[in-house]
This record gives structure tokens, C-alpha cells and sequence, in this order.
């Protein structure tokens, strides 16, 4: 009569608890194109100059942080760019307002845009 090992079920505590393994024995390294990550995660390639102190405080913010100037410099971006288009369309909603008003021969409600 064989016995089968009990199915672990595969948890986040069962993998940091270690029941599912960590012996170096059982890892294999994958060689995977740089290409496809950057496809897979829509990420193109840039090149940008910035000023050496601001270099440095970014470098400093992100040691701070706890993570790498580059990603930090993303999460800057992707936060700028996130407000600027809600200002923008907040402030075409606006004028589109004031237009639909204006023809219809009222005041326009005012919008105030913030960011």
C-alpha cells in the first residue's frame, strides 16, 4: 500500500511558511526575452536628460521610500499625467457648459477646476 504525500493547498501562508518548498534543488533558471516583459507590460524604452541635483533628490526621495529612483520617477509621472488629464477634462467640461449655455441664452453654472 503506497502512501501519497498530502496535497498542500497552494496559499500565501504556504508559501511563506515554506510548506511548499525552498530547497535550492528545485529552482531553475528561466532565460525569458527582455523584449517580451517590456511588450507584456507596455513598456517603451526612453532616454531624458534631468539635472544632476534633481537626479539626486529623486535618489534620495526613493532611498527614503524604500524603492528605486526609477520606479519612483514612474509613479511621479503616471501621478502627474493621472491629474493634468482630469484638470484638462474637468476644465472642457466646463467650457462646454458655458457654450451649451450660452446658446441656450442663461448663465452658465460655474465649474471650478482643481487639481
Amino acid at each position: 500500500m503506497s502512501t501519497k504525500p498530502k496535497k498542500i493547498d497552494s496559499t500565501i501562508e504556504a508559501w511563506e511558511s515554506g510548506q511548499l518548498g525552498r530547497d535550492e534543488k528545485f529552482v531553475e533558471k528561466v532565460t525569458i526575452e527582455p523584449s517580451l516583459v517590456d511588450d507584456s507590460l507596455e513598456l517603451q524604452m526612453i532616454s531624458i536628460r534631468l539635472q544632476k541635483g534633481l537626479l539626486d533628490d529623486l535618489k534620495n526621495i526613493a532611498q527614503i521610500r524604500g524603492i528605486g529612483y526609477q520606479p519612483l520617477i514612474k509613479q511621479i509621472l503616471k501621478r502627474f499625467a493621472d491629474s493634468e488629464m482630469k484638470m484638462i477634462l474637468k476644465e472642457m467640461a466646463a467650457e462646454e457648459a458655458r457654450k451649451e449655455a450660452e446658446a441656450a441664452g442663461s448663465e452658465p453654472e460655474l465649474m471650478q477646476a482643481c487639481g
